[in-house]
């Protein structure tokens, strides 16, 4: 078996008394794509922000090609310190800004309103690529995600969602990432416009081996774009496999309790709210007789 791209090991992350990742484990194939679901406070998207390094972890490591991400000199600095994946200085910044990319649910957080988007990856282009002939590779990135010169030419006010949205895939690519993380990345977006994104994502993945990482509520994009998935409860994995195997199978409740969710023919809410206060109920005793 290939050395996964991305491994991640023993992940933990508290906000003062709350934990918000607990002991996450995961890894993804060069090229692999893994998804990474739950509910709001799960965790997950905790556990995407200190992959991209913009959380460090109480402990626990994030490896890119087999290397760890966290600073040389900090580890050197700190011996003492835990395995944290926290980076410190700009050329340790910009070699993690290489080897992952992330991208938000709202594009607005990652383009500047004020610069048009060529001149956008222009800038991101001399920063990380300095003798790469500029032009022609801000209009190569722009045809992979299926735009144009117009585009290149109007600020982001003046483009739609979907378009706003291929502006940022297009800038994650400009600095040519071994894994790409798309936070709900097509969460805001229209069912149609969404479908279009989810394909741009497959074709640019065949096309450039890239690995992704796909953090979201959404078990429909999670059976389109993924290989294996992740499910995560109160900052914790439960639940692990191929995407079909879990989905077609779960083997824990909460995963369940997730597919029975999703509206469809004889979807019963009442139910499905017993279930969830049945489900806490249960983690609750668990918990008082862990304690006793």
């Amino acid at each position: 078996m290939a050395e996964p791209v991305l491994e991640v090991r023993g992940l933990r992350k508290s906000f003062g008394s709350q934990v918000a990742v607990d002991d996450v484990s995961f890894a993804v194939a060069p090229g692999g794509s893994l998804g990474v679901v739950g509910e709001s406070g799960s965790g997950k998207t905790t556990t995407a922000r200190i992959i991209v390094g913009l959380e460090h972890a109480d402990s626990g490591s994030v490896r890119i090609d087999g290397r760890d991400s966290r600073d040389s000199r900090d580890r050197q600095d700190r011996p003492d310190r835990p395995d944290s994946g926290r980076v410190r200085g700009r050329p340790e910044r910009l070699a993690r800004a290489r080897q992952v990319q992330m991208v938000f649910q709202d594009p607005f957080l990652s383009l500047d309103p004020r610069i048009p988007i060529g001149a956008a990856l222009t800038e991101i282009l001399r920063l990380h690529h300095p003798d790469t002939d500029h032009p022609t590779r801000v209009a190569e990135l722009l045809d992979q995600v299926g735009l144009g010169a117009r585009e290149a030419s109007a600020l982001p006010r003046g483009l739609s969602g979907g378009q706003r949205q291929r502006v940022a895939i297009a800038k994650a690519l400009a600095v040519s990432p071994r894994v790409l993380v798309l936070d709900e990345a097509v969460a805001a977006l229209d069912v149609s416009v969404q479908a279009q994104i989810l394909n741009l994502l497959a074709d640019l993945r065949a096309e450039l081996g890239i690995a992704y990482v796909f953090i979201t509520h959404d078990l429909g994009v999670v059976r389109c774009v993924t290989d294996e998935v992740v499910v995560m409860r109160h900052g914790a994995i439960v639940e692990r496999g191929a995407t079909e195997s879990v989905l077609a199978s779960p083997s824990h409740s909460y995963t369940r309790l997730l597919l029975e969710s999703v509206p469809g023919p004889g979807w019963d809410p009442q139910a499905i709210s017993a279930a969830r206060r049945a489900l806490a109920d249960a983690e609750a005793a668990d918990v008082e007789l862990t304690l006793r």
